[in-house]
């Protein structure tokens, strides 16, 4: 995990994508058909993703673009329907290859470059040893994950050991959501314009209210497109806090003060939105992301943090932060 302090000024991008062309097939269990490339363009089965393929698996492509958008380091994540779901033997096999890429990719990066690894979501003591690793491998700083697996978020499960063992071996949390169809969902991306806002407030609310992270105040745990819903609704969670004792869970304090321990992106695709991100969660805990290659990405992400939140220096310092860099 160690990153020195070899790395160039400016703005980190804390939410990047990144997957080789050799894993395009995805894992096993993956909710979508595998990646495939079409003259040049990407597709998730038949899907058409609206982004050139290099955009994707291209290095240089990568740099290209930092360049263009004025960042000093990108941090690279799987794609979120490259998570290995299944607990099954390939599912393990593809996260240690997926994490050897992405430790080869960030070491010729020249400290432009840093990583976040997966984990097979499978047998805890596995899920351990691969935590391990990641936290033993130079340039990758922490986990990529999703809010919910098979029904449950970060307050059980398989997921709760992971943010139980991350926080125990110093790595940072990435929380991306998967775009969980519904059949309510099934025009108009819904799935992803309604779903991924909505995955992402069921992770936060289940952290805070199950008192979990207040068990673990060293965790590290960035939400991702500032942090969907959840901004909205914390007025909201405050009142079923005092009200309810169910509501209240473990959490010992109100929802609103246990927000402002969490991490948060700048991809809100609104200004009063982020503005308001930062009044709630304090501009120390707001960090410069992208969601590059995607076509929902933030086109000009530092252009529009710093004109909406904070200034260069706080986000960089958040982002180190977060990251846990020297």
């Amino acid at each position: 995990m160690s990153t020195g302090d070899n790395h160039p000024s400016g703005v980190i991008d804390v939410h990047a994508h990144w997957l080789p062309h050799s894993l395009f097939g995805l894992p096993p269990g993956a909710p979508y058909g595998p990646m495939n490339d079409r003259e040049g363009q990407l597709y998730l089965g038949d899907l058409p993703l609206s982004i050139a393929t290099a955009a994707m698996s291209d290095e240089a492509a990568i740099v290209e673009d930092m360049a263009r958008a004025g960042i000093g380091i990108r941090v690279l994540s799987a794609p979120p329907f490259a998570f290995p779901l299944s607990g099954e033997a390939a599912g393990a096999d593809y996260a240690l290859a997926f994490n050897t890429a992405l430790a080869d990719v960030v070491a010729r990066a020249d400290g432009k470059l840093l990583g976040l690894g997966i984990v097979s979501l499978g047998a805890p003591e596995l899920i351990t040893t691969q935590l391990t690793a990641l936290r033993d491998t130079e340039g990758v700083v922490g986990v990529a994950v999703p809010p919910v697996v098979d029904g449950a978020s970060l307050n059980r499960g398989t997921l709760r050991h992971i943010v139980s063992e991350a926080a125990r071996l110093d790595l940072a949390v990435l929380v991306h959501p998967m775009q969980i169809g519904r059949p309510e969902w099934a025009d108009y991306y819904l799935a992803n314009l309604i779903g991924n806002p909505v995955e992402t407030a069921t992770a936060v609310a289940n952290l805070i209210l199950s008192g979990v992270k207040d068990e673990l105040p060293a965790l590290r745990i960035c939400f991702l497109h500032g942090g969907g819903c959840a901004p909205g609704l914390l007025g909201r969670w405050d009142h079923g806090w005092r009200a309810r004792a169910d509501a209240r869970g473990a959490c010992a304090r109100p929802p609103s003060e246990v927000f402002e321990d969490l991490y948060f992106d700048t991809v809100t695709h609104d200004a009063p939105q982020l503005e308001m991100l930062c009044k709630i969660a304090g501009t120390d805990k707001i960090v410069c992301g992208s969601d590059y290659p995607f076509d929902m990405a933030e086109p000009d992400p530092v252009r529009f943090a710093v004109k909406h939140g904070p200034d260069e220096n706080t986000l960089i310092r958040a982002a180190r932060a977060f990251l846990g860099m020297s």
